[in-house]
């Protein structure tokens, strides 16, 4: 088998070739691209799990799956070395590989009945915006959705206009550290938003994507307010190359996150959290 043969028989270690069909800027290093199967898919991703997706020459990196569309992937991916400079770079018509799908997801259907609080840091938003699409999706499933966003700056968020058009079916709710003379919201830290969510923290279900101490704040005033820690979900994130659970640079404790994770309850990811490294 070539490398890029149509065949998805061994997704885990073969890179399929999908094709850039748009590509839209979101902040000044940031930018959403949408890619098409060339030949055949790759399986059927689900909210919360990702793709190592390959720059061609250079290498590749983990990346949440931000919108799923038939077989269309969509990825959001932000500057921050060689890999995702290029990828960042790409435009309709390029050729990337993309291998998965990987790790957990967020198991939106066992919050049926319950409030939802989706609370993302920066580009946190991305693996959650799939989410928030299915449950709006359903509305009669779910109680009321509350959308918490925190920024560095009104410049680093995403999804300016998505998230504009939420707010006449969630509540939607955004703030940022470092506010300008342009910024008309909220300032302060994601945390500062949960007493403005519309939840009942007995019946309500929470999912969190971001830095990892901005987790860890959001997770401990959820259980503060009576949410249960088998309700809160949240995805980590570590230095993950394979993804198949053999090179081990994503261990958390006993756990091999690109296998394991990276979506965990935090009555399972809180005690391995608070283990000091060395």
């Amino acid at each position: 088998m070539t490398p890029f043969a149509p065949s998805t028989g061994y997704p885990a270690a073969v890179p399929v070739p999908y094709r850039v069909v748009h590509r839209e800027a979101e902040t000044s290093d940031t930018a959403t691209i949408v890619l098409e199967p060339v030949h055949s898919p790759l399986p059927p991703f689900s909210p919360g799990q990702f793709a190592m997706v390959y720059a061609f020459g250079v290498g590749d990196i983990p990346l949440s799956v931000c919108g799923i569309d038939g077989h269309r992937l969509t990825h959001t991916v932000r500057t921050v070395g060689a890999i995702s400079g290029t990828l960042h770079g790409l435009r309709p018509g390029d050729t990337v590989g993309v291998r998965g799908p990987f790790g957990t997801g967020w198991e939106l259907s066992a919050a049926a009945g319950l409030d939802l609080l989706v609370v993302a840091g920066g580009i946190g938003l991305a693996p959650l915006r799939p989410l928030v699409r299915d449950a709006l999706a359903a509305p009669e499933r779910y109680g009321r959705l509350n959308v918490l966003i925190g920024a560095r700056t009104r410049r680093d968020l995403v999804y300016g206009e998505e998230v504009r058009g939420l707010r006449s079916t969630a509540r939607v709710l955004t703030t940022v550290d470092r506010p300008d003379p342009l910024w008309q919201g909220e300032v302060g830290v994601v945390t500062t938003l949960l007493d403005r969510a519309a939840f009942d923290a007995r019946k309500a279900a929470a999912f969190i994507c971001g830095p990892e101490p901005m987790i860890r704040a959001t997770a401990a005033d959820l259980l503060h307010r009576g949410v249960p820690p088998d309700r809160i979900k949240v995805s980590l994130e570590r230095n993950m190359q394979c993804a198949t659970g053999h090179c081990g640079h994503c261990q958390l404790g006993p756990l091999l996150l690109c296998r394991d994770g990276p979506v965990l309850a935090w009555s399972r990811a809180r005690p391995l959290l608070m283990v000091r490294e060395l």
